[in-house]
């Protein structure tokens, strides 16, 4: 079986989130293809398009423990959004490419 070897490109962003959504302030870079998400408490995530930014909700957001790293596929220009499940936190976002 291949498992493909990601790494990181050097671009991190932190995001503070509440009851109220934080988002990334820039977008996901050229030549990225996969983040890495860490929370440092449960939220929700959402990911979209700079043209088209959905901010993230308890309805509308993929679920994401605390303290458990995903990786996600994601565009250039893409926006990463979160918000708490029931307890403040932040969110690193960390570019890899493979």
């Amino acid at each position: 079986m291949f498992f493909p070897v990601f790494r990181p490109n050097g671009v991190v962003q932190d995001v503070s989130y509440t009851g109220t959504a934080g988002t990334t302030t820039n977008p996901v870079s050229l030549g990225c293809t996969v983040v890495r998400l860490l929370a440092t408490s449960a939220c929700y995530v959402t990911i979209s398009n700079t043209g088209n930014v959905v901010t993230a909700t308890t309805a509308n957001g993929f679920y994401l423990p605390a303290t458990t790293p995903e990786y996600v596929r994601v565009n250039v220009g893409d926006k990463i959004s979160a918000i708490q499940v029931s307890a403040s936190g932040t969110l690193n976002v960390a570019e890899m490419q493979g």
